[in-house]
């Protein structure tokens, strides 16, 4: 069997992060423990104040952003990945590009020189009792659009996994629609992450024309699918879900995952464990679950690689897995 080859769409947000004091935080006006979005002059003035925290080690910078996270879990598992995204010919975004090549994905879009946005970043100001506090400035990656998917990249492609996240932007709904067309047009399969119950309920009409139209898979948790299809009953949400798309997948937070394709239906385990950082769950469920569909295997198997995907990434700090995957899923006598 040839190594399959996974295309993702997503934000290319660049994680910069240092270590610093409680005293910093109040300093600086930052709540502890929460993601914040921020503009872009509070994002320079914290970068800034970040390089001049005497209490820090110097910033790490790290690749992240949902759909890459996923690939990067995909690659450590030996398949093939490409990531189309978008930053800014500057500091971070070179190191974006370079980092993720580095890893083993291709990063398919140059940097952008000119007169853009910066490079999309997560400022983490990581204090001495773990927590994390994200600033968060959205930058250059949600101008994606369709002049950023060349169909010549979905040569040979088997799957395209698109990021929910960017479905905000009429000019990211154009680039999934041209990326679906070009993946269908290479004999592969394409699907999405529904993202967040917020983005769904902004766009519930554009993402129900995708389940029914161009996707042949759809990731969501719960909450997700109920305010999809507007109803309270998760069962009546699926089973709509499952009139409108082959393949349906359920995360259900920390139960059993549900997983619907063509009229069959199972349930993959989930081995509940404390999380030490709950970061990047949902990325490597789909990470774990797309390398069993891609490799052809039973619908149970795929979900099950994925709930053991999760449990991994949740089992220490970061968003991408740090041990052997496929030497788990033998482990378990899954391959």
């Amino acid at each position: 069997m040839t190594t399959p080859y996974v295309i993702g769409i997503g934000n290319a947000i660049i994680d910069v992060i240092a270590p610093t004091s409680d005293a910093t935080l109040s300093r600086l006006g930052i709540e502890k423990g929460i993601m914040q979005l921020i503009e872009r002059d509070r994002s320079e003035y914290l970068m800034a104040a970040q390089s001049a925290d005497t209490d820090a080690q110097k910033a790490r910078l790290v690749p992240g952003g949902s759909v890459a996270n996923t690939l990067a879990g995909l690659g450590m598992m030996g398949l093939k990945t490409a990531f189309i995204g978008r930053v800014a010919a500057d500091a971070l975004g070179l190191s974006y590009a370079e980092q993720t090549e580095a890893a083993g994905t291709v990063f398919v879009n140059p940097p952008v020189a000119g007169e853009v946005l910066p490079t999309s970043r997560s400022i983490i100001f990581v204090t001495p009792d773990g927590e994390r506090s994200m600033n968060t400035y959205l930058g250059i990656s949600g101008d994606l659009g369709p002049d950023d998917v060349n169909p010549a990249t979905f040569s040979g492609a088997d799957w395209l996994f698109l990021e929910g996240y960017l479905f905000d932007k009429d000019q990211g709904k154009a680039a999934f629609l041209r990326a679906a067309e070009a993946c269908h047009a290479a004999g592969g399969q394409a699907g999405i992450a529904l993202s967040d119950p917020f983005c769904v309920d902004r766009h519930r009409e554009g993402f129900r024309r995708l389940v029914a139209g161009p996707m042949d898979y759809m990731i969501g948790n719960s909450h997700e699918w109920t305010s999809l299809y507007q109803v309270a009953d998760l069962e009546e949400a699926l089973r709509l879900a499952a009139a409108d798309c082959d393949t349906v997948i359920c995360t259900r937070s920390g139960e059993d995952a549900i997983l619907i394709r063509k009229g069959e239906r199972v349930t993959a385990p989930v081995h509940r464990v404390v999380p030490v950082d709950a970061t990047g769950a949902g990325d490597q469920f789909a990470a774990g679950l797309i390398y069993g569909l891609a490799r052809g295997l039973p619908l149970a198997v795929a979900g099950r690689m994925g709930c053991i995907a999760a449990a991994e990434v949740i089992g220490h700090v970061g968003p991408r897995p740090e041990s052997d995957l496929v030497a788990a899923f033998r482990a378990e006598g899954l391959i």
